[in-house]
């Protein structure tokens, strides 16, 4: 069953309480919260920088995009549309920016000063709603918005479908035939609405324990004290059969009190 209920992840306390409640109500999760311990919440700053930074990433490596933000961050001192609505191409791509990037940039850029557009406001917004605003801007993809959604608004419903380490990881902890597509992750995920973000953390999470690197896009916040600490092990084990039973439905709000780092050769999954 759907909520529309929108829940936020603004501090550790908000990700630790849905995880627990996500993992009480779907047993196949609760195997996967007993390896990787409490999962750390992810944020990045909101509005322009946010999502410049997210568009900046598609497609490069971590080391190449962080050189790359870096210097836009020390040209555009604050980064403001109006500045980079000013700025020539040419000194964008000499940044660093290819021309697709510096059209999308400039694009969002555009909408901001036109009214058309406020990121901010999207917190504020259905998680689906939210990210067909999100996709409708030109060089905006499915897994650009999800990740602006959920690591630079708290939006614990964004669900990153197209994320090749949420796959990957749901791969292993799930038992399934081969990894999933974006248009499989969604309906694997209906049942843990509203929480789709918080079981993304988990995921992410997960996959660091199985592949022995992290794959989340954004790097953990500092941890947070009565952080459940990570249980050791050696290798990730594969759910039971017993295990896999349907998950109850997730329909209870959470009472919150507000609610990548990759190896450099690893680039990120189709905008």
């Amino acid at each position: 069953m759907r909520n529309n209920a929108i829940y936020r992840l603004d501090t550790q306390a908000d990700l630790e309480h849905a995880v627990k409640k996500l993992a009480r109500r779907d047993p196949r999760l609760r195997p996967i919260l007993a390896q990787t311990g409490m999962p750390q919440l992810r944020r990045r700053p909101a509005g322009l920088p946010g999502l410049a930074a997210i568009v900046v990433g598609q497609q490069l490596s971590i080391a190449s995009a962080s050189a790359i933000w870096s210097r836009l961050e020390i040209a555009f001192d604050p980064f403001h549309h109006d500045a980079l609505l000013r700025s020539r191409a040419d000194r964008l791509a000499r940044l660093g920016l290819s021309a697709a990037k510096i059209k999308t940039l400039k694009h969002i850029a555009q909408e901001i000063a036109d009214k058309r557009l406020d990121l901010d406001a999207l917190a504020n917004a259905d998680a689906d709603e939210a990210h067909r605003i999100l996709t409708s801007l030109h060089g905006v993809g499915p897994w650009t918005a999800d990740i602006y959604l959920l690591f630079c608004l708290g939006h614990g419903d964004a669900w990153p479908a197209g994320d090749l380490a949420v796959q990957e990881a749901m791969r292993i902890g799930l038992d399934l035939p081969s990894r999933p597509t974006a248009k499989e992750m969604n309906p694997l995920a209906e049942d843990w609405r509203p929480f789709r973000g918080v079981a993304a953390h988990l995921w992410w999470a997960y996959y660091k324990v199985a592949r022995k690197r992290d794959g989340a896009p954004v790097p953990e916040s500092r941890a947070s004290a009565g952080s459940i600490p990570p249980t050791p092990n050696t290798r990730p084990t594969r759910l039971t059969p017993s295990s896999r039973a349907r998950p109850e439905p997730v329909s209870d709000p959470v009472p919150t009190a507000t609610a990548h780092r990759t190896t450099n050769a690893r680039r990120r999954p189709q905008t």
